[in-house]
Order: structure tokens, then sequence, then C-alpha cells
């Protein structure tokens, strides 16, 4: 039973709703060819998911002062779009959809998206999921710093009017769970994304769960928890 409201529940988008790691490395891997080097490894490409394009080539470039951040971020565009034109809308996780279904009509909850996704793919998706209008308040790549930082969740919080400690986010990456709990907020995280369990652990997931069948009991005790510190 979730606590009686406003209670305000964020999903991450990529690894989270929709598994769209095909697309991701094969936009990547084109990205790296048109610059002449090696991609990296399938694992490694995955690791980044999640952050917005200028932090995801930061981070890849090691350090490396001549890395070329810039080209590779309008290389993976175009690359990106180039492949989206050839390929169908990322799959949604079986059993996903029905849980932000069954949140969406609860009289005490808002839903909302925090993703490294640029708007414009966020919107594809809920188009083709039949999920247009179910999201309150959708922040992406385009409206805040890169995750982990809690641009996002704030922008969230402050634009529905909800505290905190009655939001909650659900990730499958170590960014999202530090995003929340930099907020203030609960961290859920999932274990069919991007990033292993132990990592979401470890950045401060409150819970974890390893299937969409147990999302909905999940949340439904993290907001209870936050009810009671209200």
């Amino acid at each position: 039973m979730i606590a009686t409201g406003p209670n305000l529940v964020l999903f991450d988008c990529d690894g989270t709703l929709v598994d769209s790691q095909h697309l991701l490395v094969s936009a990547m891997t084109d990205a790296y060819r048109e610059q002449g080097v090696p991609a990296p490894p399938r694992e490694v490409i995955l690791s980044v998911v999640g952050l917005s394009l200028p932090e995801t080539f930061i981070t890849l470039s090691q350090g490396d002062p001549d890395f070329p951040i810039e080209a590779f971020v309008q290389g993976y565009k175009e690359a990106f779009f180039r492949l989206r034109e050839s390929h169908p809308t990322e799959p949604m996780y079986d059993g996903v959809r029905d849980v932000v279904d069954a949140l969406r009509q609860h009289p005490h909850v808002m839903l909302g998206i925090v993703t490294g996704k640029s708007r414009r793919g966020v919107q594809r998706v809920l188009e083709t999921y039949a999920m247009e209008g179910w999201f309150a308040s959708i922040q992406t790549a385009e409206d805040a710093p890169s995750k982990p930082h809690p641009g996002m969740v704030l922008q969230a919080m402050e634009e529905v009017g909800i505290a905190p400690r009655s939001t909650l986010v659900v990730g499958d990456t170590s960014y999202d769970m530090e995003m929340a709990k930099a907020a203030g907020a609960w961290a859920l995280g999932v274990d069919w994304g991007y990033h292993e369990s132990g990592a979401l652990l470890a950045a401060g997931a409150d819970d974890l769960v390893k299937s969409p069948s147990a999302l909905l009991p999940a949340i439904e005790a993290l907001l209870a928890r936050g009810a009671l510190e209200r």
C-alpha cells in the first residue's frame, strides 16, 4: 500500500525502462571508427550509459588532453540518428510498462523521468509505447548537468512541488543512485540494466530488485519509510 501522498517516482530510461544497449554500442563503435581508433570494449561502453554525451567522452578519454571530445560527441549523435532511422525503438523490459501504468493511476503518486537521453529520444519512447502524458516531469541531458549531479531530481521535485523524502529514483546505474542520494531522495536499483548490483549498493541504493514484478512492492516500501520521516 503506497503511503498517502504526494509522492514522486522518477524513472531512468535506458537500462531501466528500455533496453537500448545494442543501439548505444553500435553508435559508439561507429563514432570511434570515424575517428580512426578502436572502440572500447562493450562493458566499458555500457559502464558510462546514463552520463551526458560530453561527460561520457570525458570519462572515456581517461584524462587525455588531446582526446577530441567535441568530435566524438558529434560523431556519436550522427551515428545514433542514422542507426535510429533503420532500427525500431528500443524494446521495453517485460513487465515494466505495467508497473508504470499502475503507479500513474495511483491517487498519491506522480511520475517523472530523469535520463541522460535527449528529449527527442524520450519522446520517441513514450510515443512508441503509448505513454504520452504519463509523466509530470521529464528531465533530460538538455535540462540539467549530467548524472550523478542531483540537478535533474532537484528540478523535478521543484516542478511538481514534492519533498525529497517523498521522492524515489528508480535506475540501473551507480550514477542514478548517487544522483538520488545527493538530492536527498530514495534510491531503488534494478539489476536488469547496465551496472552490476554491487555497484548500485555501493553507490547508496536503499533497495535492489531483480525483476519488474518486484518493483511495485519495493517502491511501496520505500515510500512508506519516507512517510514516517515527514
